[in-house]
């Protein structure tokens, strides 16, 4: 899990980042983290993952925060949001892979 700060709120800011320095995020099929790209391709640790993109069916990008300045009003306006259900099991079942793998 990492945190990231946007600065200029380009679409796919995140994700275009993250692919470049070699850490596409988990089950993005537009910049290849839908791949077992790291470790052995092979028997259980392939299937773990594969089980794993079969639960978070989509890219793991999670805005927890988000702030801006309304247009009309120019008055902050902040969000918060706790993690999906999807993100939570996936996490829950890394670190028992981890532990005791």
């Amino acid at each position: 899990m990492i945190e990231c700060q946007l600065e200029t709120g380009r679409t796919h800011q995140i994700r275009a980042h993250m692919k470049h320095i070699g850490h596409t995020l988990f089950n993005d099929s537009t910049y290849g983290g839908d791949q077992v790209l790291k470790g052995t391709i092979f028997s259980k640790y392939k299937q773990f993952v594969e089980n794993c993109f079969a639960i978070i069916t989509r890219q793991a990008l999670h805005a927890k925060s988000l702030g801006f300045t309304h247009p009309k009003t120019k008055e902050m306006m902040h969000f918060d949001s706790d993690l999906p259900d999807d993100f939570k099991n996936v996490m829950e079942k890394w670190e028992n892979y981890v532990k005791y793998n």
